[in-house]
Formats: structure tokens, C-alpha cells, sequence
């Protein structure tokens, strides 16, 4: 790690969260400073894949110089007065909870631009796209860095709006109803959101949340905490999603663009989970542990009808969609974290955002490779790409079946993968969970979740025997294997999917002590 100056560090992380709104900005202009390509749609393009790319080196930096000997610290703080009648405050700063989260969003966004550059959706100009595309990261990696309840609101819905249109404007098939939906049930989450956020701050007499985790629930009655966490905690569960909340997720994954499902389902989802373990863990822990059975509850019964979803849809002769079926797979995947964040307990909570960053990796590259079967076949229809690959993925474009298969046995949880770790954790945790909660629920919560993973296994080696496996045909047409910016993009995915399994002290020595800290009465 490289010794940085506390003021380098704040300039960071707060050009990190304005950087890309500037970029929107100039993304407009009649043409992007400083950039030229054969054609104003290429030069835009450009311009998208420079600005990422700026804000993930400076994400790269401001990892390096973060102080790794003490995560539980708030580093790189800025705390400036904003709406003084309010105590609403312009407040930053990162530690070992959100600062993987901050690189993750970076790191996607920079791969999604370059993927783009090269493959740009369907759609109207690419100006409006690189620019929506910009606002969205600037929402999340805010959501991500900001201290204050209001903030973490408007950051929180900022990213609903470039969400909407990249859906609306850019998807295929049902795009409109499906980002209609999207932001409907996204909005109604988050109006009840609002009011349980107000009520914190009216009652604790701040917005501030490193003041109001300190302060660990003691200044809010019972009663407040748990009216709190109920709304605050519905708004989470829809952006998470829990089910049965997830109605929106499948239509928007099957209907955005290749770039969309990567940043909804690799960045997005991470706002709510983020949210409980942020602000309702240590803000309301008497509120939450009242709940955390019910959560724990939705998380299973998400787990194990997220996997039975899939395997419907990747049964033999069954009209499968395989984004559709990623999508599903989505809400089990994200019942483990929810899970694991239930438990209140250090093991819990650490797995909980350790499968945070292992699906933010591995489903953004099966959502990768998908677009790069449809760019290839024309459709995502399991059946129909059985039939144009004669089942035969392996044989005709090797790269590519062996890239689907890496990728199926990582989301299944394979030890040595990324996948592993956070869903072995969350069950850990509620073999063992706090106190204050009853251990043989928590005890059938975990044989009902580990009972998902022999499923998750089962649909996925599914998917993988129907589309790769089978004998090459003599008649079969010619199918591209990886191209070069696919392997640009893809590459830092596996690569940090294996890392990550093979090493889970460098994201598990990050978040640990921060959430030490968090449970034991709030971040200094």
C-alpha cells in the first residue's frame, strides 16, 4: 500500500462520486473535448470508456492509499454543512464496508463502457446513452461514499431515472412495460423509505450516520426503531430484491441491454443490502433484531424459489429464457446475503458482503456472456440455442463454452471460486446467530438454504449440459468464439473471481473489524 496524503484521499473519493456527473455533462456537448473518432458516435463512445476508466484508476488509488491496519476507520472524510436548518451535511467517507463496493462500481462501469465501445446497443445516440450511463455510476458510487440519511436517499433514487431509460430506450423485447415496472416498484419502495429515514433523523435529532451508529439505537425507543426499520427496510428489500418484492427483476433483466443487466444486477442490487447492514444494523438493532427472524424467513423461501424458477426454466423442452433464468437465480443468490445480514453476527454479516462482491463478479460475466450468445445466435432461448449450437458450445467456439461453464461452476459455489465463501459464511452464521434470536429457527433456516445450493448446483449444470456439451453437428453454421475487447472485458471478472476464492483474507480483512465495529455500537 502507498502512504497518501488525508486531503489526496478526500479529493478522491469526492471527484470519484462527481467526476462521472461532469463526464454526463460534457458527454452532451456538441463534441467531447479533447477526443476525436472516425464519427461523433465513436468519439462519445470514447469519451464514456476514458471517464470510467479515470474514475477506477482513481478508485485503484484511493484503495492503495486507504490505511488497511485500521478499516474500521472513516477515511478520507469530508464534512461540509449543506442545509444547516435541516443538519443535513455534505458528509463522505469510506471504510472497509464500502470501499469494495465503491471499486466494484467502478470496475463494472469501466468494463461495461469498453464493452460498449466496441458493441454499442440498439438505440437512439450514443450521446444519451454514455451520459445515463455516467449518472448511474455517479448515483451508485455516492450511495456507496455518502454519511448522511438525505443523501443516501438522493443518491439512492439517482440512479433510478438512467436505469429506466437505459432500459426503455436501449432493451429489446417488452422494454417498456418492464422499465415501467422496474421504476414503479422501485419508487413505491422508496417513498416508505423516505418517511422511516425522516423518522430516524427527526426523533435522533441527525441525518448524520456516523453519529447515529455511535449512538447504536440508544436516543430511539423501541417502538421508533421498529416502525423505522419496517420502512426503511421495505425500500431496501425491493432495490435487494427479497422475495416476494422481486416481481420487477426477471422483466428488467430480460428486456435491458447486455450492459444494463451487468450494472443492475453487479452494482445495483448491492444499494440494498448495503442499506441493512449501513444503516438499519447499527442504527436500530433493537428495531432489526425483532425483524431479522421474518428477513431471514423471506430469505430462504427467495433462496429456494429462486432455484426452483430456474430449474424450470432449464429443464428439457422448457421455453426458457437463459436471462431470465440468471435473473431468478439472482433473488436465491441474494437470499444468502439477506440471510447472512438476519443473523447479526460478525460471521453472518461478513459473508452477507463477501457474496455481495462474489455475484457483483460472477453474475456480471454471465450476463456478459449471454449478450455475447444473442450478438452471436440472435436469441437467449435455451431451446433455440441448443438448436443453433447443436448443444455443442464446447466444439464451436471453445473460449466461450469454457468462459459459460467457469462461470456457472463459480455462481454454484465451487470452493476455490468466489461463489463459495460468502454463501458458506451466511450459513455459518445461522448455525450460530445473535443472541437475542431464537437458534432453531435460525438452525431450519440454514438446512432449507444449504438444501438451495443442491439446487443451484442442479439448474446450473443444466444449462451448461444443454447449451455445451453435446457432439458438433456436420451442418453446424460457423459461431465466433471470444473476441478481443470481450476478452479485455471479461478477463479482470475471472480473474477476480479466482483471486477472491483462492485468497478471501484480502476482501475478508477489509470488512471483518468495520463490522466488528458496526455491531459492537457504530463506525468512528
Amino acid at each position: 500500500m502507498i502512504d497518501i496524503n488525508e486531503s489526496v484521499m478526500q479529493f478522491l473519493l469526492a471527484f470519484i462520486v462527481v467526476g462521472p456527473l461532469l463526464g454526463a455533462v460534457a458527454a452532451l456537448l456538441p463534441a467531447p473535448p479533447g477526443l476525436k473518432g472516425k464519427s461523433p458516435e465513436q468519439a462519445v463512445l470514447r469519451h464514456g470508456v476514458t471517464v470510467t476508466g479515470v474514475i477506477l484508476l482513481a478508485a485503484i488509488v484511493l484503495a492503495l492509499g486507504f490505511d488497511h491496519d485500521h478499516p474500521s476507520k472513516m477515511q478520507a472524510t469530508t464534512d461540509i454543512s449543506w442545509i444547516p436548518a435541516l443538519d443535513v451535511r455534505i458528509h463522505l467517507g469510506i471504510d472497509g464496508i464500502s470501499l469494495p463496493l465503491l471499486v466494484l462500481t467502478a470496475l463494472l462501469t469501466f468494463l461495461c463502457a469498453l464493452y460498449s465501445y466496441f458493441k454499442m446497443p440498439s438505440g437512439p445516440t450514443p450521446k444519451a446513452f454514455v451520459a445515463l450511463l455516467l449518472v448511474l455510476e455517479s448515483g451508485t458510487l455516492a450511495t456507496f461514499a455518502v454519511l448522511d440519511l438525505l443523501l443516501f436517499f438522493l443518491a439512492f433514487e439517482m440512479v433510478l431515472i438512467p436505469m429506466y431509460f437505459l432500459i426503455a430506450r436501449w432493451g429489446g423485447e417488452g422494454r417498456t412495460q418492464a422499465a415501467w415496472r422496474f421504476i414503479l416498484y422501485t419508487l413505491l419502495g422508496s417513498v416508505v423509505m423516505l418517511l422511516g429515514l425522516l423518522l430516524i433523523g427527526i426523533k435522533a435529532g441527525t441525518f448524520d450516520m456516523v453519529a447515529l451508529a455511535t449512538d447504536n439505537g440508544r436516543s430511539l425507543t423501541t417502538s421508533v426503531q421498529v416502525i423505522a426499520v419496517l420502512a426503511i427496510g421495505l425500500g431496501l428489500a425491493v432495490k435487494t430484491p427479497m422475495w416476494p418484492l422481486h416481481s420487477w427483476l426477471p422483466d428488467a433483466h430480460t428486456a435491458a441491454p447486455t450492459v444494463g443487466s451487468v450494472l443492475l444486477a453487479g452494482v445495483l442490487l448491492k444499494m440494498g443490502t448495503y442499506g441493512f447492514v449501513r444503516i438499519l444494523l447499527p442504527i436500530a438493532p433493537d428495531g432489526f433484531a425483532d425483524f431479522a427472524p421474518y428477513l431471514a424467513a423471506f430469505a430462504v423461501v427467495g433462496i429456494i424459489y429462486g432455484s426452483l424458477a430456474c430449474l424450470a426454466l432449464a429443464r428439457q423442452g422448457a421455453k426458457g429464457d437463459l436471462k431470465r433464468l440468471i435473473a431468478y437465480s439472482s433473488v436465491g443468490h441474494m437470499g444468502f446475503v439477506l440471510l447472512g445480514i438476519a443473523t447479526m453476527t460478525p460471521t453472518g454479516v461478513n459473508g452477507a458482503l463477501f457474496a455481495n462482491i462474489a455475484h457483483g463478479l460472477i453474475t456480471g460475466l454471465l450476463f456478459f456472456l449471454v449478450g455475447a450468445l444473442k450478438d452471436r445466435t440472435g436469441t437467449t432461448d435455451l431451446d433455440t440455442l441448443a438448436e443453433q449450437t447443436g448443444a455443442a458450445l464446447y466444439g464451436k467456439a471453445p473460449r466461450l463454452g469454457g468462459l459459460l461453464a467457469f462461470a456457472a461452476v463459480a455462481s454454484l459455489g465451487l470452493p476455490g471460486l468466489a461463489g463459495f465463501w460468502g454463501e458458506m459464511l451466511a450459513l455459518f452464521g445461522a448455525f450460530d446467530p445473535a443472541d437475542d434470536l431464537s437458534r432453531p429457527a435460525f438452525l431450519t433456516f440454514m438446512a432449507i438454504a444449504a438444501f438451495g445450493t443442491l439446487l443451484t448446483a442442479a439448474y446450473l449444470l443444466a444449462v451448461v449440459r444443454r447449451v455445451c456439451m453435446g457432439a458438433v453437428p456436420q451442418d453446424a453454421p460457423q459461431l465466433a468464439d471470444v473476441h478481443t475487447y470481450e476478452f479485455a472485458a471479461w478477463t479482470p471478472l475471472v480473474a477476480l473471481t479466482v483471486v477472491a476464492g483462492l485468497w478471501p483474507k484480502a476482501l475478508l480483512g477489509l470488512t471483518d473489524p468495520a463490522v466488528q465495529q458496526l455491531l459492537a455500537g457504530g463506525t468512528r
